[in-house]
């Protein structure tokens, strides 16, 4: 595994982290876990020692990538679902395709490929990975989750179809050439499950919770206090691009 970091601190930056401290139920979770502001942030570890985020975290991440990037256009439910469908929540997990010859990277396991796609062709250059040195940015959460809403974003319209929630799952963890195919149904019925969970866990409404006068001086931050939930929205894998 070429890439591993100890503390959030290591893949965020300091924007993001003062969002991610800002959030009641992020801070309550570290807090409880022993964390203190100001001081690095350990990153959650699994009994094998592999670094993974919490389902508070993921929901956070895609909440603030949502309203930063997509406002309106994707649920950020459906993204913090895809992200732990495809990666099991884990942030340094690593799939090769021997089909497309292609590196599945980070927690919602995008390929370099296509964030250079989606920066080439669809105009996403936030964050530059051009370059070969730039490839690992791809682990650091906010990114990945980026370019995977992204390719969600462009999926649901992908061949100048209007697809469904059903479809852009399914496509998203097995390709689009099985999203119809029975082999992925099993996919779109973990994901409602996953979805499910974390809006249990958490209703819209909750994630306005944000400081304001934090949000109106953050340069990266606008526009998430007006968060809510919209139709399901997300999507992925490189096959089609």
């Amino acid at each position: 595994m070429p890439v591993s970091f100890k503390y959030w601190d290591d893949c965020l930056d300091p924007d993001d982290m003062r969002l991610m401290w800002a959030d009641p139920h992020v801070s309550k979770e570290w807090t409880d876990a022993g964390e203190e502001q100001g001081q690095k942030v350990h990153l959650s570890r699994d009994p094998d020692g592999e670094a993974y985020l919490t389902q508070t975290e993921i929901m956070v991440v895609a909440a603030i990538t949502v309203q930063r990037h997509f406002k309106s256009q994707l649920d950020p439910y459906m993204i913090g679902a895809l992200a732990e469908i495809a990666s099991g929540k884990r942030l340094f997990v690593d799939n090769y395709d021997r089909k497309t010859k292609e590196t599945k990277m980070g927690i919602m396991q995008v390929t370099p490929e296509v964030a250079q796609w989606l920066g080439r062709e669809l105009g996403y250059k936030n964050y530059d990975i051009e370059l070969e040195d730039n490839i690992d940015l791809l682990y650091w959460p906010f990114i990945n989750v980026y370019f995977g809403a992204a390719y969600a974003k462009w999926l649901f319209s992908c061949d100048e179809k209007e697809r469904t929630e059903e479809f852009v799952v399914r496509a998203y963890k097995g390709g689009k050439k099985k999203a119809t195919h029975k082999s992925s149904a099993p996919i779109f019925e973990r994901y409602l499950y996953v979805k499910e969970t974390l809006l249990s866990m958490r209703q819209p409404d909750s994630l306005n919770e944000l400081a304001p006068d934090l949000l109106e001086n953050s340069s990266t931050a606008a526009g998430i206090l007006g968060f809510q939930s919209v139709s399901g929205r997300s999507g992925w894998n490189v096959e089609s691009a």
